[in-house]
């Protein structure tokens, strides 16, 4: 008896050295900011440590879409994902096939890595799944329907889209200013409004885009034309003060002077946070915003007070012109 019982352990001890051992694990949780997804497979048991010998094939829902071929040393990729690789080639020999690739190849799924050595072979599974957190609040425990999607803080980008359109009201106040108290060319009316129109509707697909969930890519974009395009508003401003005044004064350049320096921190907090992930520079973006906010309230008041000054000098300037016609007339 204590034979047969000798015989099943040898047996089972010979199957178990054709086996290759992982470093299993059960998920693996990818981050929306991050670039790169590395799926770890580590074999701890490799006999001949020679990559020349092995054999490594990666699968997603069992699809293979990357393989090594050690005789041939030949790599195969799927068209799905040109990004992948091996974490380090120069490794494998230690066992190490894990695969690296872009986060946007990698989408949430199983997969599985197998490796052959000569006459042995493992394979081991994985989960690949988004981190998630509630309402990406990593104090909170996870729920299976938030998603960590943003690069940008939601209230902050709150803020610069109310910073955004506050500034877009103080403009077309403006013009209304100028629709109400001065006689300008209706073609130069008509030029700057459609221009503030353009302005207004890019604004607005700008801010859906920015501060909606999902795709970063998108909220990047959104960012883009949400702060970019807001250099219009200056030659805007510019135009604006030509219409009310036949030369602008040192207050108005003034004014123009204070916009462009507001554009510029606004435009150096863009550059800064469209390259962080998670950013935490918006507020360097916000300043920028409540700079040019603030030069825009002025700019309001000063076109309002320069609209006055012509509704007084235009009678004025009627009731002069007669008198110094009759006056003409006493000389003669």
């Amino acid at each position: 008896m204590w034979l047969l019982t000798v015989g099943a352990l040898l047996a089972v001890l010979g199957a178990g050295s054709t086996q290759l051992v992982f470093n299993a694990v059960d998920f693996v949780e990818k981050y929306a900011c991050n670039d790169t997804v590395v799926l770890p497979c580590i074999v701890t048991n490799l006999k001949e440590n020679n990559d020349s010998s092995m054999h490594v094939s990666w699968k997603r829902q069992g699809q293979v879409i990357f393989s090594f071929n050690g005789p041939e040393q030949r790599i195969y990729r799927h068209e799905s994902v040109p990004s992948a690789n091996f974490l380090s080639k120069a490794d494998l020999f230690k066992g190490i096939a894990s695969l690296r690739l872009k986060n946007a190849e990698a989408p949430d799924g199983n997969y599985s890595c197998e490796v052959t050595e000569l006459n042995r072979e493992g394979e081991t599974k994985m989960k690949l799944r988004t981190h998630m957190v509630d309402s990406c609040d990593e104090e909170k425990p996870p729920t299976p329907v938030d998603k960590c999607e943003r690069q940008f803080d939601f209230i902050q980008s709150i803020v610069i889209a109310v910073l955004l359109f506050f500034i877009i009201i103080l403009c077309w106040a403006q013009l209304g200013v100028i629709a109400l108290k001065c006689e300008t060319v209706r073609k130069k009316k008509r030029h700057i409004t459609i221009a503030c129109s353009i302005f207004t509707v890019v604004a607005i697909v700008a801010v859906v885009l920015f501060i909606q969930d999902g795709s970063i890519s998108m909220n990047q974009i959104g960012l883009a034309f949400t702060i970019l395009p807001a250099g219009l508003l200056m030659v805007l401003q510019y135009s604006i003060f030509k219409m009310v005044l036949d030369d602008l004064t040192h207050k108005g350049y003034a004014l123009i002077g204070f916009q462009v320096v507001g554009y510029i921190v606004a435009v150096v907090g863009f550059a800064l946070s469209v390259s962080a992930c998670p950013s935490v520079l918006l507020s360097v973006v916000i300043a920028g915003l409540v700079v040019m906010a603030v030069a825009d309230l002025l700019a309001l008041a000063y076109v309002y007070s320069c609209s006055r000054m012509k509704d007084h000098q235009t009678p004025r300037k009627a009731v002069e012109e007669p008198l110094n016609d009759t006056k003409g007339v006493m000389l003669e």
